[in-house]
């Protein structure tokens, strides 16, 4: 088993969880036992990057042991104490006792699992998914303990399943998806072939989204996760995926290739334009995503030769919602993802017909938020590697959009009616139902431009109920 000392930097680890790790590790060697870091806190430690949770397995001292020496100096989560896990509140830290799982149905939960305080370490290793996270640390000795060459594996940006076990829990496919994409790594080819082995077997749609969250949220080359999809077939999972390629588009406006190409590369421009914020940047990244879902079923070769894909923006609503829905049944994200795949050519149609201000309130209120549509559009349009900067309009549309958006205040929100019930009955009015007909006008003339505050819009009402 190899074992060496090294000199990690643990001040990529935040104070208190640095100070929270070593209080651990010194508390268990005192009880006799080992608490030693693993995962992705060690893999991340290993290259510089910033850890924001820790994981810590412990050996050599038993559950109610364990619970007892950290239950003196911290307050406990125990809901997992049966499997051997522990949390510390209020701390990104968890520990656990080395297990022994025994595959007994489908799905990441068949499993039978035992803790074993006592188990060796390459053992305890060996349930791991990839190399890279079954790396262990001692931080009291600052020794890297790497039974399966974890650290050479990720020196070499070398993504290897650790060991036979790996296919069992078949969550790891979409696992190295985005492992690929996040940190660069290059899969084995050993690895790839266990993951075609490897079936869905019913896993259950919170944990699919997670693992394409991070691929949207937290990818820097997108396209690669993609990539390792299709080398592992499990892209044929995704039929709305797999129709992408060897979808044909015209070579002058896509020199890049099919339509495959063109989605990997624009997830890849949403990388480099992410913003930050968890929500907005998956709304946006899957609306890139499933931006083009609906070329397969519009694309025709005019008698000219010319490529077309008219109305994909459109078609490609409902295979949008069918991807999307075995991935989550969130509310937000099926309710606003969609339209941003919908109107996706528009920031182009309306600037090349010269529309006005009411087209462009009229664009926010469908998609919500026109800077979330504006962002799917830089994508869509740096995603043609090779071809002309911003296609026709030199990228003109997307600076008018932005702008009008800007001045009119619809970017970062939908308009919103001024005139309100309560303005009606205030005004003397019974509650109708003619009440919604008289808002909804007003509404319309609203978005018209025809008034703008309050005073208008009672202005404007008085003027339609003469």
């Amino acid at each position: 088993m190899a074992s060496v000392k090294t000199k990690v930097n643990l001040s990529c680890l935040p104070g208190d969880l640095r100070a929270a790790a070593l209080d651990v590790a010194q508390r268990t060697r005192s009880a006799g036992g080992r608490a030693l870091l693993v995962g992705g806190s060690v893999r991340d430690l290993l290259c510089g990057r910033r850890v924001k949770d820790v994981d810590v397995e412990v050996f050599g001292v038993a559950a109610n042991d364990l619970r007892r020496i950290l239950g003196e100096a911290y307050a406990l989560d125990l809901v997992g104490l049966s499997f051997g896990v522990l949390k510390i509140q209020h701390l990104d830290i968890d520990i656990s006792l080395p297990r022994r799982e025994s595959k007994r149905g489908l799905g990441h939960k068949g499993f039978d699992i035992d803790s074993d305080p006592f188990l060796s370490i390459p053992e305890a290793a060996s349930r791991r998914d990839f190399t890279v996270n079954a790396i262990y640390y001692d931080p009291l000795t600052d020794e890297l303990i790497d039974p399966h060459g974890g650290a050479k594996d990720l020196e070499r940006g070398v993504l290897r399943h650790v060991s036979d076990k790996f296919g069992e829990d078949p969550l790891r496919v979409l696992r190295g998806m985005q492992f690929v994409a996040r940190f660069g790594l290059v899969p084995a080819p050993e690895t790839v072939a266990v993951c075609r082995a490897v079936a869905p077997e019913g896993l259950p749609p919170e944990r699919l989204f997670e693992e394409w969250a991070k691929l949207l949220v937290k990818g820097v080359q997108i396209r690669d996760g993609l990539e390792f999809l299709r080398s592992t077939g499990w892209v044929s999972y995704y039929p709305e995926l797999a129709r992408l390629i060897g979808c044909e588009q015209d070579p002058a406006w896509h020199p890049e290739g099919d339509v495959w190409s063109h989605t990997c590369h624009s997830l890849d421009a949403f990388a480099r334009r992410r913003v930050g914020d968890r929500t907005e940047d998956l709304i946006v990244g899957l609306a890139v995503l499933c931006h083009d879902f609906g070329k397969p079923a519009t694309t025709t070769r005019d008698p000219d030769g010319h490529i077309r894909s008219r109305g994909h923006d459109t078609a490609g609503v409902a295979p949008a919602l069918s991807f999307l829905r075995r991935l989550t049944n969130e509310d937000r994200i099926l309710r606003e993802v969609p339209p941003l795949v919908e109107q996706h050519m528009q920031p182009f149609s309306l600037w090349r017909a010269h529309a006005g201000d009411a087209a462009v309130r009229r664009l926010s209120l469908k998609v919500g938020r026109l800077d979330r549509l504006l962002r799917v559009a830089h994508a869509d349009d740096e995603g043609r590697p090779g071809a002309l900067p911003g296609g026709t309009s030199g990228g003109k549309d997307l600076e008018w959009l932005a702008a009008a958006a800007e001045r009119l205040r619809v970017a970062a929100s939908a308009p919103k009616p001024i005139l309100m019930g309560r303005d009606l009955i205030a005004l003397g009015y019974r509650p109708s139902p003619q009440f919604g007909k008289w808002i909804a006008a007003c509404f319309e003339a609203q978005l018209d431009g025809a008034f703008s505050d309050r005073d208008g819009a009672l202005a404007y009402f008085k003027t339609i109920v003469r």
